[in-house]
């Protein structure tokens, strides 16, 4: 195959449809999957049965041979799309967005019918998350139907849905001195403000469904038997693994780096919100040493958005 002619968009050319399936997986990077997170989602009928139905959204396909580029499908809509019902044994089913373009595979005839469609593949495995060699089809779900079944249920649904080109979003904050504040002597507790006013504001975008959370407290001194935790809180509903400040061997002051990480699911209750993100610390077992901070101390909080299927 040589180069495509004309080149897209020459005036008076004319285009073949491959050119435009070419810009398509150029624009997309060559990925393929859904649009938007909450695209094309599988979910048990409204009346249950033997079927499932797919939600409004779009997606890109990436044809299976090169050269072929890739498609766009928009659903608008449920549609609900028939699962057979099992007999004795169990079975697992794979449900796909398939094109099935003529000019390479099949005998559809885009006039009269559907080039795109909602396929099942029966009879797969059990671990299956993709459709067979050859064929231009993303998955979508994986129905896992046990014997004398013909009724679908959520839990029998695992959502296999990818994004294509996952949006993602990251953002860095500073906090450089502090006025100088001992932590407080109470053991296992966690202090509500130290250290004093440690918080930066996020956006969090709508379409975030994760996010890498990162805080790294330089600076801090310590002196003594130091056993003290830090941690994360984000907004009232999200508090992160919690890290230790073990410096009971310490003689003289000296100063310290922590740093504290987490990679939350992000409720959809949580997105489209600015909120407040705060590190906290807690003394453990009444240890005898201290730690403080001052104008030489720092936070550092590290916060990148990602986008996936939900």
């Amino acid at each position: 195959m040589t180069l495509i002619q004309p080149p897209l968009m020459v005036t008076g050319g004319t285009h073949p449809a491959r050119s435009m399936r070419m810009m398509i997986r150029d624009l997309s990077h060559g990925s393929q999957g859904i649009t938007e997170g909450g695209d094309l989602r599988v979910s048990p009928t409204t009346t249950p049965g033997p079927g499932v139905r797919v939600g409004n959204g779009s997606a890109v396909i990436a044809g299976a041979t090169w050269g072929q580029g890739s498609y766009t499908q928009y659903n608008s809509g449920d549609q609900v799309v028939a699962i057979a019902p099992t007999g004795g044994v169990g079975r697992t089913d794979l449900v796909c967005l398939r094109v099935e373009d003529p000019e390479f595979e099949g005998n559809r005839d885009p006039a009269r019918d559907d080039i795109g469609y909602f396929h099942v593949i029966p009879g797969v495995s059990a671990t299956a998350t993709a459709p067979p060699s050859g064929m231009t089809a993303i998955p979508l779900a994986r129905i896992t139907l046990p014997p004398n079944c013909a009724t679908v249920t959520a839990a029998m649904i695992t959502d296999l849905r990818k994004v294509a080109n996952p949006r993602r979003e990251r953002s860095l904050q500073q906090i450089i001195g502090f006025p100088s504040s001992v932590l407080p002597p109470a053991s296992g507790v966690w202090q509500t403000n130290w250290p004093p006013d440690a918080r930066v504001y996020t956006d969090v975008p709508t379409w975030a469904t994760r996010a890498n959370v990162v805080a790294t407290f330089t600076g801090v001194r310590v002196y003594g038997e130091t056993f003290f935790g830090v941690r994360l809180k984000w907004s009232d509903g999200w508090l992160s693994n919690e890290y230790q400040v073990d410096m009971d061997t310490s003689t003289f002051a000296s100063r310290t780096t922590v740093m504290v990480a987490d990679s939350p699911y992000l409720d959809p209750s949580f997105r489209g919100k600015r909120q407040e993100l705060r590190l906290q610390a807690g003394r453990y077992n009444n240890a005898n040493g201290n730690a403080d901070v001052d104008r030489s101390t720092a936070i550092t909080f590290d916060v990148e958005f990602m986008e996936s299927a939900y």
